[in-house]
């Protein structure tokens, strides 16, 4: 199969001939319909994470089976699946519970073994963590499910809580923070959105932001404050960076909730928080790592309500080529949105190539 790969950290990732994986025991083969490109593969990239050399990067992705291992009972060739990014074992005690998303044995598609910037995929535990994608939603929607937005809903609607007419800030209007516009808005949220692109804030504007704050030395915690009457009751780091936290904590009134999304990198040892602030006015600091299988249903209805629509919040779609190109700058990269992948080079909406079904 064709796939994007790379052989050292920071190597320049090619696109060449490897070999077709095969169903791991519990698991299935996914051709690939759609793929996404977020933060977390440049991160994957530059060295943050622990994985395996050579590598495939990816995973959001959405596709059609077709190829599963004998004990998978639910699934068979030719469904149409997606799975959340953090796929649990489906044994422990936190899979049993719906917990996956912090299964201590999960596998990770492009990061603990290799991803969907490619043909085709191997996925774990199936019966488990795959979810149906209906024939109403395409491929490219559920794509962008995998990571960002379930990642954002999860957030907002089983993390921080978020009940109608609250004031939520967030910050950054990539991927995951036009997600998480979209989602909190959806919900009934009142939305301030930040960030250094002022098309990326035009979009957030489009998809229900109230007011939208450009990040270019203006003091955000007081510009919030000033438009809240006191601060957010919700703030989101939607970037991962010092600043972005700070800026996203500082937002936030007495009693209020953070949720760090983005990846905090280590500066120095270790990112500075302002946990004065988040001592003296009892804030809530929450973690949010995806969203198991198990709470799909309930964002999947809505998507298919046209309540939520994420294929609203893709930019482009490039092939590896390109994707092989943008991984090594996606870091700096000006975005307004989602970046999808074809790694199948025309699969169409029922995951069948030009030349007929798989």
């Amino acid at each position: 199969m064709r796939a994007l790969i790379f052989d050292a950290i920071k190597a320049r990732p090619e696109v060449r001939e490897v070999p077709e994986p095969k169903a791991p025991p519990g698991g299935v083969v996914v051709r690939v319909a759609a793929t996404g490109m977020c933060r977390s593969d440049w991160h994957a990239w530059a060295g943050h994470d622990e994985i395996a050399l050579p590598h495939i990067p990816g995973h959001e992705l959405a596709g059609v089976i077709a190829e599963t291992a004998p004990e998978v009972t639910r699934w068979r060739v030719g469904d149409r699946v997606t799975v959340p990014f953090a796929c649990g074992c489906g044994r422990c005690e936190w899979c049993r519970s719906g917990q996956a998303q912090v299964c201590p044995d999960q596998e990770q598609p492009g990061f603990t073994h290799w991803g969907s910037f490619a043909e085709y995929v191997a996925l774990h535990a199936a019966d488990s963590n795959l979810v149906a994608v209906p024939d109403s939603v395409d491929f490219a929607a559920a794509a962008s499910l995998g990571c960002r937005f379930a990642t954002a809903y999860r957030a907002l609607a089983g993390r921080a809580r978020l009940t109608e007419g609250e004031w939520v800030t967030v910050v950054g209007s990539g991927g995951v923070g036009l997600s998480t516009v979209m989602i909190a808005r959806a919900l009934g949220g009142r939305v301030i959105a930040v960030d250094r692109n002022p098309e990326a804030l035009a979009v957030a504007a489009e998809l229900g932001a109230e007011h939208t704050l450009l990040a270019d030395g203006t003091d955000v915690p007081a510009a919030v404050a000033g438009l809240t009457d006191g601060g957010s009751h919700i703030a989101v780091d939607a970037v991962g960076s010092e600043q972005t936290c700070a800026d996203a904590i500082l937002s936030l009134r007495r009693r209020g909730r953070h949720v760090q999304v983005g990846l905090l990198p280590p500066v120095d040892g270790h990112p500075r928080v302002p946990m004065a602030r988040v001592i003296a006015w009892e804030l809530d600091v929450l973690g949010s790592h995806g969203m198991a299988a198990a709470d799909y249903p309930a964002m999947m209805a809505l998507v298919e309500r046209g309540a939520l629509a994420p294929q609203r919040l893709i930019e482009r779609t490039i092939g590896l080529e390109e994707a092989a190109d943008l991984l090594p700058r996606f870091d700096s990269a000006t975005v307004a949105g989602m970046t999808m992948i074809d790694p199948a080079g025309g699969l169409d909406r029922l995951g069948r190539t030009n030349a007929g079904a798989l």
